[in-house]
């Protein structure tokens, strides 16, 4: 390939991603939706500049191999054990019934056999990369239907790392293509015995010799030619690089230098990862899309309504509330990255035509861009429905927690037993002060029930549930949900059922808190504040400061913004 050409070709694509990027970002959307579009302006489909698909494509074979290491490191086994077997269970069961059915959904259309397998693969994944988006931008990730959807997305991801493999065998063209997969499954197990036992110790040497000498230059080129060289290693086992640089993220993902490792990555993989996806946009032919609505429309269904819907009844079967399951599967109702880079693994082996990709392309995309509004509707929807139609399950648990919290007088009513909520918890515990918890939690609620502790199981915004407690007899009311919504319906019907009852909260913003007080809350905790000041003590101290100096400093910080509700700190201590 000529140099030039490439030279010119990775401007273009950097200048377009860069663009669409920028766009997306005003637009409040995910910027992977804005390379996509820029791959979609430079592309062969579209008037104007045409770009080297082989050449932008070269180059985002580096994205795939930096997105899949880094994605190996970030891979948590403790946090896949934590939420328990939904996610890895429920997460397998979903990836498979998903499969199947977007298999047969393919040939019903007129697929075939391997396109329709690929399609099924498509939208069987889900991403986390916008979940982390929108739980967060909703202060939703530290919620039970975060951590699940979390986790859940999780297994997804590593049950993409064996359907390449299983696609790829497939794709071979051979006669006997089950020998085929049964070969390709031999290298890929022998390829990771080799790689995980002695990567897990050798190549965390290796970069602890390398952090040693304190250049972080040199630290960065292990890095990438660690990803690099182990994914160009698998293709010796006719393995892809994608599984490659997957199975060495997970072999350094345990070492204490994990972090700084995945910190060094990241700007190495949102470039190339860029260009991975200007790359899939590239491929996209809109004038297809337009022509068959009715397909994409199919394939949005396949990814929104059935997996979605899937997903939350796979939750409920695995004994959580109606809640839980319904926001979980709204979370996982989308796809994106991996589900891209599945299509256009299809594409490389010549089994995905290219309207076929369009066609997969523009239901992920619309499912990115449905998944904001969905989460928007589904709380007020699950609201209304447990109003009106209260399951026999949380009757029950009513009946029961009434019989339980009778004798309660003078307690605290923790709502949420979260990382906040457990905290609170465990210093009422200690000093022996009676208490009631509720959360989503089955696992939670029966262990505070072993320890002694009354417990409901259900959502704290339920008002039946939330009088069951004792409001009446109540000390204090502790809302520790991160779900500011959850928190306001509390507020407004406990302030309603019991108007001497004091209320603390946990917000994140100054203009919440101030709603909240307008509700009669009367301490809202702005977690963003606590931090800084705290930080600010801190950081006091290690001036010289005393510790009463440093506390008058903070208290004052603290009386001024609240005084003023502002979040300028900085403009308050002037």
């Amino acid at each position: 390939m000529d140099e030039s050409t490439l030279l010119v070709s990775l401007v273009f694509a950097l200048v377009a991603a860069m663009a669409g990027a920028f766009l997306a970002a005003r637009l409040g959307q995910s910027v992977t939706i804005g390379y996509i579009l820029a791959g979609i302006v430079i592309g062969p489909f579209t008037p104007g500049y045409d770009g080297d698909v082989a050449a932008v494509q070269s180059l985002a074979d580096i994205g795939i191999v930096f997105l899949m290491f880094s994605i190996g490191v970030q891979l948590s086994f403790q946090e896949l054990l934590r939420v328990g077997r939904v996610a890895i269970l429920g997460g397998n069961l979903q990836v498979i019934l998903t499969l199947a059915l977007g298999y047969l959904v393919g040939l019903a259309i007129g697929m075939g056999t391997l396109e329709a397998l690929f399609l099924g693969a498509v939208v069987s994944n889900s991403s986390s990369t916008v979940l982390t988006k929108v739980l967060g931008d909703r202060g939703e990730l530290g919620s039970l239907h975060g951590r699940i959807a979390l986790s859940w997305s999780s297994i997804q991801d590593l049950g993409t790392v064996v359907l390449v493999v299983v696609l790829s065998a497939l794709a071979t063209g051979a006669v006997n293509p089950w020998a085929d997969l049964l070969w390709s499954t031999a290298l890929a197990v022998l390829f990771v015995a080799v790689l995980v036992p002695l990567g897990s110790v050798a190549l965390p040497w290796l970069f602890e010799r390398v952090a040693s000498l304190r250049n972080r230059e040199l630290f960065i080129i292990a890095v990438a030619t660690v990803a690099l060289g182990t994914a160009y290693a698998s293709t010796f086992f006719g393995l892809s690089i994608a599984l490659g640089a997957f199975i060495a993220g997970v072999a350094v993902g345990e070492s204490e230098l994990s972090l700084q490792i995945l910190g060094d990555v990241m700007p190495l993989r949102d470039v190339f990862a860029g260009l991975f996806f200007v790359s899939v946009g590239m491929l996209f032919d809109p004038s297809f899309v337009a022509q068959n609505l009715s397909l994409v429309l199919v394939v949005v269904a396949l990814i929104v309504v059935v997996k979605g819907s899937m997903s939350a009844l796979i939750t409920g079967l695995f004994g959580y509330t109606r809640r839980t399951a319904i926001l979980t599967g709204v979370a996982l109702a989308q796809s994106a990255e991996f589900s891209f880079l599945l299509a256009r693994v299809g594409v490389d082996l010549g089994v995905v035509s290219p309207p076929v990709f369009s066609l997969m392309l523009g239901g992920v995309v619309s499912s990115m861009l449905i998944s904001p509004f969905l989460h928007q509707l589904a709380s007020p929807f699950v609201r209304w429905l447990d109003q009106s139609w209260p399951s026999a399950r949380r009757e029950e648990e009513v009946q029961a927690s009434r019989q339980e919290t009778e004798g309660l007088r003078g307690h605290a009513v923790i709502c949420g037993y979260g990382r906040v909520g457990r905290v609170v918890a465990g210093a009422l515990r200690q000093r022996g002060f009676p208490m009631i918890v509720i959360d989503e939690d089955q696992e939670a609620v029966y262990r505070l029930r072993a320890m002694g502790i009354p417990a409901l199981r259900g959502n704290a915004a339920n008002a039946t549930l939330l009088d069951s407690a004792g409001l009446d007899r109540a000390q204090v009311l502790v809302v520790a949900l991160p779900d500011a919504l959850a928190t306001r319906q509390i507020a407004d019907h406990v302030r309603r059922a019991n108007p001497n009852l004091d209320i603390v909260v946990r917000t994140h913003s100054w203009s919440e808190r101030e709603s909240l007080r307008q509700l009669g809350v009367g301490e809202a905790v702005v977690g963003e504040l606590e931090l800084a000041l705290e930080m600010t003590r801190h950081t006091l101290r290690r001036f010289g400061a005393s510790t009463l100096e440093a506390q008058a400093v903070v208290q004052g910080l603290r009386y001024r913004v609240e005084s003023t509700d502002s979040d300028d700190i900085e403009e308050m201590a002037a």
